[in-house]
């Protein structure tokens, strides 16, 4: 049921893609297959890291993590809608890195920082240095805006305070990106890990365990006054933060949701009862079929919330219902997986749950479905 390498280029092109992105596509397919079989995959879920520092740099010296960058920066300055394919390989493979984190953090940097700030990062983070995000507190909404944090004036600095939950990489990122409340007006803070001490930062026990966030208290952090990025482009920058990190969620489920398929259908097809295979029975046949029509649905809105990312508008529209479509579609075909793996389904051995519980957090991270459709109306309606 997977796209053929045939198909593929054809619905990208039918896109709008190139052959030099449809290429980039073929690269990270391959890449992502033979870097992260399943095996290490459960290996990297004992790592404290949660991912393979010679995969990262392999990573970086792709390119990767500068597609969206401009060449100014020593980027390759093109856009998001060349990333979204290779996170939706990592999400098929459950490749975890701090791929979309560094992405994301380059986008606000794009939005918000200034010359100088941008100059001084954006090489850095093409190169392979972990940047990484602090947006959510314990209040738990998703509206970024909703900021608790504080950093007030101190000396010729500002000192900041408060609780950032699940900062992804957090302990080997160099730059961390934390939005704080001065005033009454939302900013961003560009928080050096010098200035981190080893004890704020707490390792957070989370559904997904192939990847690694953090707590992070700000108390007793201070940063300059160059570190707060200007309050009206701050503004602009959690709107970009929002869709790209939504965009980069949507494409790792599709990837997902593309596996936990293919993994059913074997089993279906290996799997005897009462003398006949499983997947010769009606009553499994039907919704591994939903399974896949849900997930066509969702890759074809993906693809167009990428190639429609920078468009004013349409955009915004085209990535809500890119992650409120992969949400439900992946949720569902991980649910097919364990249901009809049986009982070895709800075990820790059977790679069906590796696929439920990322499923799960994805739809924790910058809204679910529901969360996306509310909006949608908003804009829609």
């Amino acid at each position: 049921m997977a796209f053929s390498e045939e198909n593929l280029a054809n619905h990208l092109g039918g896109l709008g893609y190139s052959e030099e992105q449809i290429e980039l596509m073929d690269v990270a397919t391959s890449f992502c297959r033979d870097k992260s079989p399943i095996d290490k995959v459960r290996k990297l879920m004992e790592d404290e890291r949660g991912y393979d520092p010679q995969v990262w740099q392999e990573i970086a010296e792709l390119g990767w993590l500068g597609i969206a960058i401009p060449e100014a920066h020593g980027g390759v300055g093109l856009s998001m809608a060349e990333v979204a394919p290779i996170a939706e390989q990592m999400g098929r493979r459950l490749l975890t890195t701090p791929f979309a984190s560094c992405t994301v953090a380059a986008q606000a940097l794009l939005t918000a920082a200034d010359e100088a700030q941008c100059g001084e990062w954006l090489p850095r983070i093409v190169a392979g240095e972990i940047a990484t995000l602090a947006l959510y507190e314990p209040h738990g909404d998703w509206t970024l805006s909703h900021v608790e944090s504080t950093a007030k004036p101190s000396g010729e600095g500002y000192a900041l305070s408060g609780t950032k939950q699940f900062v992804a990489y957090a302990k080997d990122a160099a730059l961390v990106i934390a939005t704080v409340n001065v005033d009454g007006a939302v900013r961003l803070a560009l928080i050096e890990r010098a200035a981190i001490a080893d004890s704020a930062l707490r390792r957070e026990i989370i559904v997904d365990e192939t990847r690694r966030t953090y707590e992070l208290t700000l108390d007793g952090i201070s940063i300059p006054a160059s570190a707060l990025l200007d309050a009206g482009r701050s503004a602009s920058a959690l709107a970009q933060i929002e869709l790209a990190s939504a965009l980069l969620q949507a494409a790792e489920m599709c990837g997902g949701t593309q596996s936990a398929i293919d993994y059913t259908i074997e089993y279906l097809k290996t799997r005897k009862q009462f003398g006949k295979l499983i997947g010769e029975y009606q009553a499994l046949k039907h919704p591994i079929t939903n399974a896949y029509v849900a997930y066509e649905k969702a890759r074809s809105h993906m693809l167009s919330a990428a190639h429609n990312f920078g468009q004013q508008g349409v955009g915004e529209i085209a990535v809500r219902m890119a992650k409120a479509s992969a949400d439900k579609a992946y949720s569902f075909a991980a649910d097919r997986a364990v249901q009809f793996h049986g009982g070895f389904g709800f075990t820790h051995d059977c790679d069906a749950g590796l696929y439920r519980r990322s499923a799960i957090w994805h739809a924790s991270q910058f809204g679910d479905a529901a969360w996306h459709r509310a909006k949608l109306a908003e804009l829609l309606f």
